[in-house]
């Protein structure tokens, strides 16, 4: 059994992103496995890096202090969130920009270090990921710049690996029946703790 920290990003209740993060933790339930749920849009925190006229970045909000005790305690880590203008809400990225920092998420070890120690090392990830493209289309005509900056530029970066990822889309398109499927192949994956 897992150790799962669930991080949700959408400020809709009611979107199809909720629906994907709750039949996800079901599922997780279901199968036995412990799970953290991180709703963003509910957490206080500013999600700009302001420095002070000495240089020093601003003090952690004690939610952003939690957030990275959950994701120390966890095995594996869900990230639910929509694609925006190719891209992920700005939240998330704030979320990522505050909390993955020097010294708790990467440290370089000495000056000459090209590449850091990954300190998140030996947990895994896995992206759920919306948008209103076809995400054939997306893939080829831009690349999925979602996947390759979160895979490689910031969960590889600090050492979560294996990275999946599970796209959803075009969600305007979608009919009632696709949504149900894609919510029950959800709710497998966190019955397996994938």
């Amino acid at each position: 059994m897992k150790k799962i920290c669930l991080v949700y990003c959408h400020p809709n209740p009611s979107s199809l992103n909720a629906a994907i993060a709750d039949a996800y933790e079901r599922g997780a339930l279901a199968g036995g496995h412990s799970v953290r749920r991180l709703n963003l849009y509910e957490m206080e925190y500013d999600p700009s890096v302001v420095f002070s006229g000495i240089g020093k970045q601003q003090a952690l909000e004690p939610d952003l202090v939690a957030a990275q005790e959950t994701i120390q305690w966890a095995e594996h880590v869900v990230f639910v969130f929509p694609t925006w203008w190719g891209s992920t809400p700005a939240r998330l990225k704030g979320f990522f920009d505050r909390t993955f920092l020097e010294g708790w998420a990467y440290r370089y070890d000495d000056l000459k270090s090209l590449l850091p120690r990954k300190l998140l090392a030996g947990r895994s990830a896995h992206l759920l990921y919306t948008m209103n493209t076809p995400p054939l289309l997306f893939q080829l005509v831009i690349g999925d710049p979602v996947w390759r900056s979160l895979k490689l530029g910031t969960l590889g970066f600090v050492g979560l690996t294996p990275v999946r990822r599970t796209v959803f889309g075009p969600v305007k398109k979608s009919s009632e029946r696709q949504r149900k499927q894609w919510l029950v192949a959800v709710e497998a994956d966190g019955k397996r703790g994938k």
